[in-house]
């Protein structure tokens, strides 16, 4: 169930796979990803969020934020930069690197993809690397970008049998051999890529953990995210939440809240808030159905609601008038939002106990 919950995050944030570069570098070189302010508007206008990847095809090199310590990263492993932070990607650990410019993320906006960059002078390849960008949706309400540290790294113990080995042969290929549908094969493969390296993470953390991945790999909490994300519009209380999750209530609160960060009623109403975003965006549906199909029996209800989680009303999210910050603008992190009857009574065919 607790994967059934990430995969329902994950296609609920919009998580797309975009510009891809095929980079072949000799010593000495390196390499400077800039800031998602200025790659956003030229590769994924209207993006939330960017995740920067790169996977090392060939050789050996090393990856850091700007100002942090440096990551070596061996062929056959993948570092995932979460925030898309600044970052240098070098055969040496104190190389430095400027940005690319402007003219090279027109080309690679405009050009077929993957964009290749060469920094071998006489033929004699020391890296190659697959690096792309995947978008996501940050707002109101992503709990997964908030759980997972600035960089990932991951790489396959079995080798070429193991499914990132298959990814970066698979890779290799469609980069090589320029068959048509590349582009559309090297995005989905980012996409499953990417869950590949985010449950690697969760099964590599400790039991002392906190945070939203924690919360899926507690057997109960799993139960009670996966029963969240699955019945978003159903009238949940605490006490049919918990007999669901194999907890009683007063457990079952201390231990979400302590987790996931959060109390479980809080965690419903953001969630529910992520998904009428998400319909709102689409302008597909009138607000009164949004509100129905999550769980409020009247558009006035949701729409107060909507304005207490985001900070803007539903039309004017509808419009692309976003609240300023995050979700916490409209409300800290740790204030009493709702109350169990606050959250709103749902309608059709989850009216049935669970």
């Amino acid at each position: 169930m607790a994967g059934d919950a990430l995969s329902d995050l994950l296609r609920t944030v919009r998580l797309t796979g975009a510009t891809f570069f095929d980079i072949a570098a000799q010593d000495p070189w390196a390499v400077c990803s800039p800031a998602p302010s200025s790659i956003l508007p030229k590769i994924l206008p209207g993006a939330d969020h960017l995740i920067s990847y790169h996977v090392v095809t060939n050789g050996r090199c090393f990856a850091r934020i700007v100002g942090e310590e440096a990551i070596a990263v061996e062929a056959g492993e993948v570092v995932v930069f979460t925030r898309s932070d600044p970052h240098i990607m070098s055969s040496n650990p104190d190389l430095r690197a400027d940005p690319p410019t402007a003219d090279v993320l027109d080309i690679a906006s405009a050009g077929q993809m993957p964009f290749h960059i060469n920094y071998v002078r006489d033929g004699s390849l020391s890296a190659r690397l697959v690096c792309g960008y995947l978008a996501c949706d940050a707002q109101p309400f992503n709990p997964l970008l908030e759980a997972l540290p600035p960089v990932i790294k991951a790489g396959d113990s079995k080798g070429d049998a193991g499914w990132l080995g298959q990814f970066i042969n698979l890779a290799v290929a469609e980069v090589a051999e320029k068959r048509a549908g590349s582009e559309t094969v090297l995005t989905k493969l980012s996409e499953l890529m990417f869950v590949d390296v985010l449950r690697r993470y969760v099964e590599s953390l400790p039991p002392q953990h906190t945070g939203w991945l924690a919360g899926l790999r507690d057997p109960h909490l799993g139960k009670a995210l996966a029963l969240i994300h699955d019945r978003p519009a159903y009238n949940w209380t605490l006490e049919a939440l918990a007999k669901q999750s194999g907890l009683s209530r007063t457990i079952l609160v201390e231990r979400f809240t302590r987790l996931v960060g959060i109390p479980p009623m809080h965690y419903l109403a953001r969630w529910r808030m992520q998904i009428a975003s998400e319909l709102l965006s689409a302008g597909n549906s009138n607000i009164a159905s949004i509100a129905a199909k999550i769980g409020y029996e009247s558009e006035a209800a949701f729409s107060r609601a909507f304005k207490k989680v985001i900070g803007v009303p539903p039309s004017a999210w509808r419009l692309g008038i976003r609240a300023a910050g995050n979700v916490e603008s409209a409300a800290g992190p740790n204030e009493v939002l709702w109350t169990e009857t606050e959250i709103g009574p749902a309608r059709g065919p989850d009216r049935p106990q669970p």
